[in-house]
């Protein structure tokens, strides 16, 4: 019996941990009335590694699943070999996040709430609206930074990695230059001074846009009356995959990350073209060996080819289309 006691203690450990996190979330504004803090002292936690560890990877499984039941787009490449790639470039960029990031932006979240820096520490805000209000915050300056990713030469060169993709699924989504994190660690901390989100906040946002950027990069195809509808909301792999159009005008719309509002603010809402009439990738890097992996990883210190120029083809154009920019199409 003693090879089933481990597991069973270890379950209710996860039980447990998992209960009170739930609990001290919960209760967070009845203690900071108590405390007369706003429950700002329970902020300091964030939601714990196992958490969205475990959420990020589930929706990883789940979507890969889906992708194979019901494709949005036929895939050019095999898709395991593109995984393996992808997960490649993944795992450079989440030691750049360990080393970098993590530590930089954890330190100066602390330090914000202690010194009360930052928009939303001007006020006296209960948890569930300060996590609100950061989520939308964030997403609207993670927002900005993709335009500038895309605008600034010497920062579309660490994000045409990504771009440089001849299919968009889940793990395109985790296929983001270990150098891109590095030079994104100085806008998060301008997006943490300037906003003031408390650690629990920032971790929320964090595990949301995670989840988020996997769900609009995969290929699934959700039925299209649904995804209409949630498209009002949230972006979708049909709104997403039009970003990673080789034509220039359609990957310079559909920037926002989470939420849809922004691209409608800024009249950058693309979402009129049919799945089955977009070219996944970048023209200029069109040929599978092109793409592989050590060519990924140095295409920011190389020599860069004209983007938007197939080679010998000219450049990739879109007939100008009736239907309403606003309208997704299948």
């Amino acid at each position: 019996m003693s090879c089933f006691v481990q597991p069973a203690n270890l379950y209710g450990k996860f039980l447990i941990s998992k209960r009170r996190f739930v609990h001290n979330f919960l209760s967070a504004d009845i203690k900071g009335i108590r405390m007369g803090n706003t429950g700002r002292d329970s902020r300091q936690n964030r939601v714990p590694g196992w958490l969205s560890a475990s959420l990020v990877m589930g929706a990883f499984g789940l979507l890969w699943l889906f992708e194979h039941r019901r494709p949005l787009r036929r895939e050019t490449e095999s898709k395991v070999k593109r995984t393996g790639r992808n997960l490649a470039v993944a795992g450079l960029a989440a030691v750049s996040l360990q080393l970098v990031e993590k530590p930089i932006i954890q330190w100066l979240t602390v330090k914000v709430q202690r010194r009360r820096w930052g928009l939303l520490n001007l006020f006296h805000l209960p948890t569930w609206l300060e996590v609100v209000l950061t989520v939308v915050l964030m997403d609207y300056t993670l927002y900005v930074w993709h335009v500038l990713m895309h605008r600034v030469p010497v920062l579309w060169r660490f994000h045409l990695p990504h771009h440089a993709d001849l299919d968009l699924d889940a793990s395109t989504a985790f296929r983001f230059h270990a150098g891109e994190l590095v030079i994104s660690t100085n806008w998060r901390a301008l997006q943490v001074l300037l906003i003031g989100p408390s650690p629990f906040s920032l971790s929320v946002w964090q595990t949301f846009v995670l989840l988020s950027i996997l769900f609009h990069h995969s290929n699934v195809g959700l039925p299209l009356e649904f995804e209409q509808k949630l498209n009002r909301i949230f972006v979708t792999p049909r709104m997403h995959g039009i970003h990673h159009s080789i034509v220039e005008q359609e990957t310079n719309s559909n920037w926002s990350s989470g939420l849809t509002i922004w691209d409608w603010l800024h009249g950058t809402l693309r979402l009129n073209v049919p799945q089955d009439k977009i070219t996944i990738g970048v023209p200029a890097y069109q040929r599978a060996p092109d793409i592989n992996l050590g060519k990924v990883i140095a295409m920011p210190f190389v020599e860069q080819r004209p983007t938007w120029l197939l080679p010998g083809n000219g450049k990739p154009e879109r007939e100008i289309r009736s239907v309403p920019t606003n309208q997704l199409m299948p």
